[in-house]
C-alpha cells in the first residue's frame, strides 16, 4: 500500500512539473512564401516554361563555409501560382540589441536562377542577394524586414498569416 500510495504522488508531482507556463511561450514567424515575377505580374517560376527560372539554388552568405546550401520548398498555391518556401537554415547574424529583450538578426542568402531561353537552352545563372532581417523579443521571433538586391520588398501576411514576399524581376 504504501508503495501504491508513493508511487501516485511521484506520478503527480512529475504531471505538476511538466505543466507550462503561458508567459514564456515565444511566438515564432519566420515562414516565408517568395513569388518571382515579372513588372506584370507573370510567375516566373513555372517548371520547364521558357522564359521562367526553371533552376534556383540558394547559398548562406554568412556561413563559416563557402558552400552551405539553403533548403527552400518549390511550391504552388490555391491560384497555381508558384513560389519558394523558406522556413529557415541561413546563419542568422546579431546586427543589434546584444542583450537587451529587443534584438536584430539578419540573414544573407544569394540566389542564384538559371532561366530557360528556349527548350534546349538556359541563360547563366543570375546572382542576386537576399537579405532577411528578424525581430526577437521574449514574446516574438519574427521577420521584420526582406531585401532583395539591396531593395527593400513589402511584407505581406496571406490569409493564413503566412508572410508573402513578391520578387520581381
Amino acid at each position: 500500500m504504501k508503495n501504491l500510495l508513493f508511487g501516485i504522488l511521484l506520478v503527480c508531482f512529475a504531471l505538476l512539473g511538466c505543466r507550462s507556463d503561458e508567459e514564456s511561450i515565444q511566438k515564432i514567424d519566420q515562414i516565408m512564401n517568395f513569388y518571382i515575377q515579372d513588372a506584370n505580374g507573370k510567375d516566373l517560376l513555372v517548371p520547364n516554361a521558357v522564359g521562367s527560372y526553371t533552376t534556383v539554388a540558394m547559398n548562406d552568405v554568412l556561413a563559416p563555409t563557402d558552400i552551405a546550401a539553403v533548403s527552400f520548398s518549390p511550391k504552388t498555391d490555391a491560384d497555381s501560382r508558384n513560389y519558394l518556401e523558406y522556413i529557415a537554415g541561413a546563419t542568422r547574424e546579431l546586427q543589434s540589441g546584444g542583450d537587451s529583450d529587443e534584438r536584430v538578426y539578419r540573414s544573407r542568402i544569394r540566389v542564384a536562377l538559371t532561366k530557360k531561353i528556349t527548350d534546349t537552352t538556359f541563360n547563366e545563372a543570375v546572382n542576386d542577394t537576399l537579405e532577411i532581417h528578424y525581430r526577437w523579443t521574449p514574446t516574438v521571433f519574427e521577420v521584420s524586414k526582406v531585401m532583395y538586391k539591396e531593395i527593400d520588398l513589402p511584407v505581406t501576411k496571406d490569409s493564413e498569416n503566412r508572410n508573402i514576399v513578391r520578387i520581381t524581376k
